[in-house]
């Protein structure tokens, strides 16, 4: 479903690099600016790659709360990764890998590693030359061994004055010291605030900003600035005469409807330009034509449809980061506004499914872990079962699906999984083998992308047209292989399989209009203008129904005149 790296007629050449800064304060939407600029640079024939540094030090988010962090972002390789690496994949359409994203947790244990070993002949280990040595060394092989690229960029989390980044910028400095200055330009994105009760923008906060950048030996070209208002002439000269870049190089980055605008935004303030001047680039016009449909699309579908997401995450939705835009793209592709509501499945619990689903066209159970909010989320199976709604369990919403479909159909009352309930005694869903007698939580899961074999006739196999997947996992617990018969005999199908060791991936109930359970994620297999198929037919079910509805109501009211 995706891209990978092609070889350039320029492969002979080395890679250019620009390097993404933040300041003023956090969350400015530098992942989204990185994705944008690539796009643009894809757009025009260019081989692209994005890669981010995170200044904390755990050695990746996957034993990081939802709440603290978002989402997990899973890639191909296994590698569990920050949410932004899922905005790169959607924009431009290449797979990212474990040398996509690096932590100075990582960035540590590789050079204290290295020490243990011996490698470094009894020297002093210094921030100066051994971390940022090991950075430069990421930034090389992103660009160097996982095929060839024409550009690479590379985001740098954090805000300009935090202690935790001061390594990360020291590294790239000297990397674009090396590279020289028509193969490395620097982007800065920074806040031009608003002030509401005086009606002007003010530019003191970007000044300092890059002022601090200028103090660490970094001068940015380019200015990107986020802003609530538009940027006068007057601004721009002000803020590219005291940030010492050119007027032209001060970028508006005004806050978008959606953020698939932005790749068109940038366009049109000449950014992909710009970049293109700067580096020396060989390519072509940008080829925007598919984008420009998909957001006009996006803004003004034909249709709407609205579908519940059930989760214990929801009050941070970023933590459903790609389900959230996995549904925007599938909405794209069947010409209609998903309207998604998030349902707390603790508030399942407390007030019952039909109150907080009733109306819904479409019920979605997210992934998770541990046992808040899971028999919330039983009830939203069982009703979207028992009222014969479009139904898509990922991960955990599969294995709850198992569960309620166990207890209510089956008749095995205290069905559960063995994660929230180590003494029922009848444990259909269950921690993998392999997964018995680890002591480490971290990056030891089923993690990345794996086979499924699905089985012809099945609605699997009409969604996605193939007989044999791949598509990317992270969990430790499956459905147990001993209840399968039992399920099966109940009308409970399975029609994907990891053939290697026989484990289940896909559930389905054939009775039903649209019942799917996924042991896996679709949703980080979705691209912007290539929606994941499950989420496609998944979309276009919960239309269908949502039409029956209508015409369901129309009937009704017919009868009723009469």
């Amino acid at each position: 479903m995706s891209e990978s790296a092609g070889h350039s007629s320029a492969s002979n050449k080395r890679p250019k690099h620009i390097f993404v800064t933040g300041g003023v304060v956090s969350s400015l939407g530098k992942g989204i600016a990185c994705a944008s600029l690539g796009r643009l640079l894809k757009s025009r024939g260019l081989n692209v790659t994005i890669q981010k540094f995170d200044p904390y030090i755990n050695v990746d988010p996957g034993t990081m709360s939802p709440f603290q962090h978002g989402e997990v972002f899973v890639t191909d390789d296994g590698a569990e990764t920050d949410l932004d690496l899922g905005h790169y994949e959607r924009f431009i359409d290449v797979n990212m890998t474990s040398k996509n994203n690096s932590t100075t947790g990582q960035i540590y244990y590789a050079v204290i590693s290295k020490e243990r070993r011996g490698d470094y002949l009894g020297k002093t280990i210094q921030v100066i030359p051994h971390i940022t040595d090991e950075i430069q060394d990421r930034i090389r092989d992103v660009a160097e061994k996982n095929g060839y690229y024409d550009v690479v960029i590379t985001e740098i989390g954090g805000t300009v004055g935090d202690i935790e980044s001061l390594p990360f910028l020291e590294a790239v400095r000297q990397f674009a010291l090396k590279a020289g200055r028509q193969n490395a330009i620097f982007i800065h994105l920074t806040l031009i605030p608003y002030i509401k009760a005086s009606g002007e923008i003010k530019t003191k906060p970007t000044q300092h900003s890059v002022m601090r950048l200028r103090e660490i030996g970094i001068q940015p070209d380019i200015l990107l600035c986020r802003t609530e208002s538009p940027l006068t002439h007057e601004a721009r000269e002000k803020i590219g005469l005291f940030c010492n870049v050119t007027a032209n190089a001060v970028i508006e980055a005004k806050d978008a409807e959606t953020i698939y605008e932005i790749p068109l935004t940038f366009h049109k303030e000449k950014l992909d330009n710009l970049v293109i001047e700067s580096l020396n680039l060989e390519c072509h016009d940008p080829d925007l034509d598919a984008w420009t449909q998909f957001v006009e699309t996006v803004k003004n579908p034909a249709g709407e449809v609205e579908i519940a997401i059930c989760g214990k995450y929801v009050d941070l939705p970023d933590s459903y980061k790609s389900i959230i835009e996995a549904c925007t793209h599938a909405g794209v592709e069947n010409d209609a506004r998903v309207d998604l509501t998030l349902v707390d499945a603790e508030d399942i619990e407390e007030k019952g499914a039909h109150d907080l689903l009733r109306g819904v066209s479409g019920i979605l159970v997210c992934p998770g872990f541990g046992n808040r909010g899971i028999e919330g989320k039983i009830e939203a199976a069982k009703y979207a079962r028992e009222n014969a709604i479009p139904y898509l369990g990922i991960c955990l919403g599969m294995q709850c699906a198992v569960i309620e479909f166990a207890r209510n159909v089956c008749g095995l009352e205290k069905a559960n999984s063995s994660e929230f309930d180590s003494g029922s005694s009848n444990h259909v869903i269950d921690v993998m083998p392999d997964q018995r007698d680890l002591d480490n939580m971290g990056g030891t899961m089923r993690l990345g992308a794996y086979p499924c074999a699905i089985t012809p006739g099945s609605l699997a196999h009409k969604i996605y047209q193939q007989e044999q997947v791949r598509e990317r996992h992270r969990h430790r617990y499956e459905l147990n292989n001993h209840y399968r018969a039992m399920l099966q005999e109940h009308g409970m199908q399975m029609m994907g399989i990891y053939p290697e060791k026989d484990l289940v991936e896909m559930i389905e109930l054939p009775g039903h209009p649209w019942f799917l359970g996924v042991q896996f994620h679709p949703e980080l297999r979705s691209r912007v203008t290539k929606c994941h198929p499950i989420f496609r037919d998944f979309v276009r079910a919960a239309l269908e129904f949502d039409m029956s509805k209508q015409e369901e109501y129309l009937k009704t009211e017919v009868e009723l005149d009469k």
